[in-house]
């Protein structure tokens, strides 16, 4: 009997040993567990053939999605961009666990490794779908290779229509980007929580509501500015607050945004050395100045580099002058940052978050 059960054991090890033999890959990598994806803030991973990446096509990516990011100091990209062939991902398994990807081909090479990716992908129908009808290059799909994935598809059947492609895409695929990211940029900002008595001394003092993180503390509040900071060994992060009767619709200019700054600055905000204060430099680079919105608030943007006056300091600011109709009053908010040596995008992407939770009581 002992020996019976021992072979019938063994012949059921047997069976199941083939059976998993006989997997298909599919079956096999489904049983895995699904890897999360890791990867950077403002990181895009494009996907094509080598051939394609160093034509045009290519250029065309690179000319857009490696922009000046507005505005620093010194230039820093939009966006940071890898580049990997299909085989370069086959090879290195953590090269697909990566978060946001594009992938970008020529649909008539029907050689084409990343072609042929994208097929299988998006499918036929939607591949031929895109032969007659350019408007109809573009897909996406989320969690490929791992959780947490976002993938980006753009293709034609010609170089020349692909360069069209990228460029009529890029305001759609860079707002959906920084939309995606939004998760990690928030995780950025509030990494250790919030800091609550900031926020009730700021709801208080002024009857706003800003999410302040748990790392920033109260510099001045002296009834005119609110003044809070955040200081590590190599960045300062500062966001400036200070209401103001609304008059006229002159005041939601260019000028006047660059003019309260540039009072605050020279009132609040010095050096250590005598006679220093900070102001607005728009002679080496001009301020950039947008309308928009805050939390749904109607709202005039500006974004520039100040610099301190009898000193050598300087850095990046974004300001905003937010209309509270409810009161008449307008909210003048300022981030600026001082970082020297550093990367300063990602910095400026954070105090402008922080910005957006702003809230009129």
């Amino acid at each position: 009997m002992k020996i019976y059960l021992r072979i019938l054991a063994f012949a059921m090890l047997l069976l199941l040993l083939s059976t998993l033999q006989s997997c298909s890959e599919d079956v096999q990598r489904s049983m895995k567990a699904i890897p999360t994806a890791f990867g950077q803030l403002n990181e895009i991973v494009i996907v094509m053939d080598d051939e394609l990446w160093e034509s045009p096509v290519g250029d065309t990516i690179r000319y857009y999605y490696s922009s000046a990011y507005p505005l620093l100091p010194q230039p820093e990209p939009v966006f940071d961009l890898r580049h990997f062939t299909p085989l370069e991902l086959k090879k290195d398994p953590l090269r697909k666990e990566l978060r946001t990807y594009m992938l970008v081909g020529n649909l008539s090479d029907e050689d084409s490794p990343t072609a042929q990716m994208i097929r299988k992908d998006i499918g036929e129908e939607m591949s031929e779908s895109a032969r007659g009808d350019i408007t109809k290059n573009n897909a996406a799909g989320r969690d490929k290779w791992a959780k947490g994935q976002l993938l980006l598809y753009q293709f034609a059947y010609s170089n020349q229509d692909l360069i069209k492609v990228l460029k009529e895409n890029y305001p759609a695929i860079k707002k959906r980007v920084n939309k995606f990211d939004e998760k990690k940029l928030e995780s950025y900002a509030y990494l250790n929580g919030v800091n609550n008595n900031l926020i009730n001394e700021v709801k208080e003092s002024i009857g706003i509501s800003i999410r302040m993180p748990s790392d920033y503390f109260m510099a001045i509040n002296d009834g005119e500015v609110i003044w809070m900071r955040k200081e590590t060994d190599k960045t300062s992060s500062n966001i400036m607050l200070r209401k103001v009767k609304y008059e006229d619709q002159e005041q939601l200019s260019k000028e006047n945004l660059i003019a309260m700054r540039d009072s605050l600055g020279k009132k609040y905000v010095s050096s250590t050395i005598e006679d220093t204060y900070m102001q607005v430099n728009d002679e080496d680079l001009p301020v950039i100045f947008n309308t928009t919105k805050v939390n749904g608030n109607y709202a005039v943007e500006g974004r520039g580099v100040w610099e301190i006056v009898n000193d050598f300091m300087g850095g990046s600011f974004i300001s905003y002058l937010i209309l509270n109709p409810n009161k008449g009053e307008l909210l003048f908010v300022d981030g600026f940052l001082h970082a020297p040596g550093e990367d300063k995008r990602d910095f400026m992407e954070q105090l402008d978050y922080i910005i957006h939770t702003i809230k009129f009581q």
